[in-house]
């Protein structure tokens, strides 16, 4: 049996909770334990949505992590714009993250709404 890679999400999709905010030193004392506990990968949220977010990013890259690595979430470019240009992957690279997690709305009422895809 081959070896189980954790991805873990608690501090973005954790924080989506009614009530629940972490500030960015929350963030980071979760993201200590969560590597502690043997975590691969680390979501550490999405760095093109809020700049608390991006000072997470900017701030764990001090992390002196042993077994995780974190990694930023993000979508791919919006319709009608290339991706150099895009905001939210322009926040991706910024982030200084070596991985990142792409989602891509797959609905075809998405990607209609949002990508003008017909």
């Amino acid at each position: 049996m081959g070896n189980v890679i954790l991805y873990d999400t608690t501090l973005r999709d954790g924080t989506q909770a009614e009530g629940i905010s972490l500030s960015v030193k929350d963030k980071l004392n979760i993201a200590r334990r969560l590597d502690a506990f043997g975590i691969d990968y680390i979501e550490g949220g999405w760095p093109g949505s809020n700049p608390k977010d991006m000072e997470f990013f900017l701030k764990a890259r001090y992390l002196e992590l042993k077994n995780a690595r974190i990694t930023a979430f993000g979508s791919t470019r919006r319709a009608n714009t290339a991706a150099a240009k895009d905001n939210n992957i322009k926040a991706l690279l910024r982030s200084g993250c070596a991985v990142y997690g792409i989602w891509q709305k797959l609905g075809s009422a998405c990607q209609r709404r949002d990508q003008g895809i017909t």
